[in-house]
């Protein structure tokens, strides 16, 4: 064990031991699962997870959520005119989620 672990390790125990760790919120309970992010820097799963507890979701994926929405409505459409206007709409949304991919890449990639 690693000195840094070591001294971590008595930080913890000695903040429990004078009661320090009791009373949080979510004690007892489990641990939320974070599986998802194991695979994500440290940044971006924190930032995730603020917008998640906000309620708030990425352009991105809402712009996903609303393409796989319009192809649906897409599929059950059989009057040519509502199919064309339908899928002008799913260009418009399909442009304006690679747009948000686009723009995402290039700020992570300064």
């Amino acid at each position: 064990m690693s000195r840094l672990s070591r001294l971590t390790e008595r930080r913890i125990l000695k903040t429990l031991a004078e009661g320090g760790l009791q009373g949080l919120e979510g004690e007892g309970r489990p641990l939320p699962d974070r599986s998802g992010e194991a695979c994500v820097d440290a940044g971006e799963a924190a930032g995730f997870r603020i917008m998640a507890e906000a309620g708030v979701l990425p352009e991105k994926i809402v712009l996903k959520k609303q393409v796989a929405a319009q192809r649906a409505v897409l599929l059950d459409l059989t009057d040519a005119k509502e199919r064309k206007a339908a899928m002008a709409q799913l260009s418009d949304l399909e442009m304006r989620q690679a747009i948000a991919e686009e723009a995402r890449r290039r700020f992570l990639h300064r």
